[in-house]
C-alpha cells in the first residue's frame, strides 16, 4: 500500500512511473484523446511523452490515496454529525472501493500486457466499474438530504473529483490492458441443469447429509409433505458448514442475522459454500451478508413459505441503499427458495426488498415483493434465475451487470397518477461493464394493474447518461405502451442510453411505435454480447453453484 507520508509517496509514484514496465512512450494529449473527459487527463497526468501503462500506473496510486483520504474524510465527518446516515452508507461504499483498487494493484503494477484469460480482464473492468458505482451512490446519499446542506460540502467536492480520477484509470486500463474485441472463448452451446426447479444437487460429508437431512425432516410429522427435495452427488455444490434457522427455538439459530455472523469469514468458492437452512415462516428482520462472509448458501424450504420481510424506507427516514429488507454484499452469496419483501407500500416511495452489492451473487427460485424500487442490482456480477419480481416505479435499478433469465416481472397497479418503470439502469461512465439484460423472461401486469388500462407502463427509462437495458427472446404482454421506453427528465440521457431489444414475442414486443431515441431491435451478434457467458463471464463462476443457466441465446 502507498505510505501516507507525502514525500514517501511522491518518490514512490516517481519510481513507478519511470522504472516500471511500460510500452512505447506516447504524448500524453495523444493518449487523453480517447479519455471520457480529455480536460481532465491533460490536467491531471504528467506533461511528458509516456506508455499508457505508466500513466495508468501513475493514476492507480493516486486512486489509491485519495480513496484512503476519501475514507478519512468520511469517517472525520461521521465524528461530527454520527444521525447522517447517508456518511454511513459511504462508510461502507468508501471502503469497499479501496479494496476494489487494491485488487487491481499487481496486474497494473507489473505487467503491459493485453490480459488473457479473458475473465481476468472481465473481473478488473467489474471492480473498477463498481468504484464509480459506489461514488454515485454516496454522492446521491447526501445530495438527498436538505438537513445535510453546507454540512458535507467538502464530502461532496471529493466525490466529484475522486469520480473523475476513477473514471481516468478505467479509461486508461481499457486501453492499455483490454483487447478492443474482448469476447470470452468460444464453447459449445450448453444449459447446466440443477435437479428441478428450485432444487440443487449437494455434495458434502455424510456427517453434514445427516445433519441437513434432520433439520429438512424436523418438527414434520409422519407422512407430512417434504417441502424441499435435495440430491446428493459428487458433481454437486461443494457444502461446508450447516446451520439451521426457524423460529420456535428447535434448530441452531432461531433468527437468519445471528446464523450469518456464525459463517466463516473470507472463505473461497473452492474450500465450499457455508449453508443456512431456513424453515418454513415468516421472518421480519433486516439482513445483511456483510462483505466479509463469502461464499453463503441461504436456502429456504420454499419460495413463499421462507418469508423475509422489512418496511424501511425513504419516506420514513432511510436512504434508498439502507431501506433494503436483505442486503448482500459477500461474494459468491447463493440464495435460494426464499421471498423477500418490503411491506412499506407505495406511498412510501423508494422501499428496496433486495440490495445486492456483491459479485457473482446468484438468486434462484425466488421471490421479491415492493412497489417503488423493488430489487435494486446495485453493483458487480448478478445472476437471478426463475425469480419473481413485483414493483411498480423504476423496480429493477441499479448499475450491476446483471442477467434476470427465466425470470416472470410482474407490474403492479402504482399510486394514482404515477406510471410504471420496469427498469432504471444507472450506467454513468461509458467504459462500465453494466447494464440490465432481460432473457427468456415474462413481462405481465398484475390483475389490479390489468384492470387499470389508464395507467401507463414502460420497459424502462434512463436513469444515468448511459443507462443501458436490453430484452431477449421474451413475452411482452399488452400492458406495455406502444412507446416502449419512457424519458427520465425531458431529453436528458436520451441520446447516450441504450435500450434495445431482440426476438420477443407477446402482443407488447411490437416495435413499431418505439420512441425514436431507443436503440431499437439489435441483430443476433449484438445480443450474443448480452449472454449470460459473455456478460457476466458466467461460464467461470456460474457452474459451482450447481443453478441452472443458458450461455447463451435459445436457439
Amino acid at each position: 500500500m502507498v505510505s501516507s507520508n507525502p514525500i514517501s509517496v511522491l518518490t514512490f509514484l516517481t519510481l513507478l512511473f519511470f522504472l516500471s514496465p511500460s510500452s512505447s512512450a506516447v504524448p500524453t494529449a495523444e493518449i487523453c484523446q480517447s479519455t471520457t473527459s480529455p480536460p481532465f487527463c491533460n490536467f491531471f497526468l504528467p506533461n511528458s511523452p509516456a506508455s499508457v501503462h505508466s500513466h495508468c500506473r501513475f493514476t492507480l496510486h493516486h486512486a489509491l490515496v485519495h480513496a484512503r483520504t476519501f475514507l478519512s474524510l468520511v469517517n472525520a465527518h461521521l465524528n461530527l454529525f454520527p444521525s447522517l446516515s447517508p456518511l454511513h452508507d459511504c462508510r461502507s461504499l468508501a471502503e469497499a472501493n479501496l479494496d476494489f483498487l487494491s485488487q487491481t494493484f499487481s496486474i497494473v503494477n507489473s505487467t503491459t500486457t493485453t490480459l488473457l484469460p479473458y475473465y481476468d480482464a472481465h473481473e478488473k473492468l467489474t471492480l473498477m466499474s463498481a468504484v464509480i458505482t459506489n461514488e454515485d451512490t454516496c454522492y446521491e446519499g447526501l445530495a438527498s438530504l436538505d438537513s445535510a446542506v453546507g454540512l458535507v460540502d467538502k464530502v461532496l467536492e471529493a466525490i466529484s473529483f475522486d469520480k473523475k480520477l476513477y473514471s481516468l484509470y478505467l479509461s486508461l486500463f481499457k486501453m492499455g490492458w483490454v483487447s478492443k474485441d474482448l469476447k470470452a472463448p468460444t464453447l459449445p452451446k450448453m444449459k447446466h441443469f440443477g435437479v428441478g426447479k428450485g432444487q440443487l444437487k449437494l455434495k458434502m460429508s455424510p456427517k453434514d447429509r445427516a445433519y441437513y437431512e434432520r433439520l429438512v425432516h424436523r418438527n414434520k410429522p409422519p407422512g407430512a409433505r417434504r417441502l424441499l427435495q435435495t440430491n446428493y452427488q459428487d458433481d454437486g455444490i461443494v457444502i461446508n458448514g450447516i446451520v439451521g434457522v426457524d423460529q420456535n427455538g428447535t434448530y441452531d439459530f432461531t433468527n437468519i442475522t445471528a446464523a450469518i455472523a456464525a459463517a466463516p469469514n473470507k472463505t473461497t468458492v473452492a474450500k465450499g459454500y457455508f449453508l443456512i437452512f431456513v424453515a418454513a415462516g415468516i421472518y421480519n428482520e433486516t439482513v445483511l451478508i456483510p462483505k466479509e462472509k463469502r461464499y453463503v448458501l441461504l436456502i429456504g424450504e420454499g419460495n413463499n413459505q421462507t418469508i423475509i420481510t422489512g418496511n424501511k424506507n425513504v419516506v420514513d427516514g432511510s436512504t434508498t441503499f439502507n431501506s433494503a429488507t436483505v442486503a448482500v454484499e459477500g461474494t459468491g452469496f447463493l440464495g435460494v427458495n426464499l421471498t423477500i419483501s418490503n411491506t412499506a407500500g407505495a406511498a412510501k416511495h423508494q422501499a428496496v426488498a433486495l440490495r445486492v452489492s456483491a459479485d457473482n451473487a446468484t438468486l434462484y427460485n425466488c421471490i421479491f415483493e415492493g412497489y417503488q424500487d423493488t430489487l435494486y442490482t446495485h453493483s458487480l456480477r448478478q445472476f437471478y434465475r426463475e425469480c419473481d419480481i413485483y414493483g411498480t416505479v423504476d423496480f429493477i435499478f441499479g448499475n450491476a451487470a446483471v442477467v434476470l433469465q427465466n425470470c416472470n416481472i410482474y407490474a403492479r397497479l402504482p399510486l394514482s397518477g404515477q406510471f410504471n418503470a420496469l427498469t432504471a439502469q444507472g450506467r454513468t461512465d461509458p467504459n462500465q461493464n453494466t447494464g440490465t439484460s432481460i432473457h427468456n423472461c415474462t413481462i405481465k401486469a398484475t390483475p389490479e394493474l390489468a384492470a387499470s388500462p389508464a395507467t401507463k407502463s414502460y420497459l424502462g427509462r434512463p436513469w444515468k447518461q448511459y443507462s443501458r437495458t436490453v430484452y431477449m427472446q421474451s413475452f411482452i404482454d399488452s400492458f406495455i405502451d406502444p412507446a416502449g421506453w419512457k424519458e427520465w427528465d425531458g431529453t436528458m440521457n436520451l441520446n447516450t442510453s441504450y435500450y434495445a431489444e431482440f426476438n420477443n414475442s407477446g402482443p407488447g414486443s411490437d416495435t413499431s411505435q418505439r420512441v425514436s431515441w431507443a436503440v431499437g431491435v439489435i441483430n443476433a451478434t449484438v445480443a450474443n454480447s448480452f449472454t449470460v457467458s459473455q456478460f457476466l463471464a458466467g461460464d467461470r463462476w456460474l457452474p459451482p453453484t450447481n443453478v441452472p443457466y443458458t450461455g447463451g441465446l435459445i436457439s
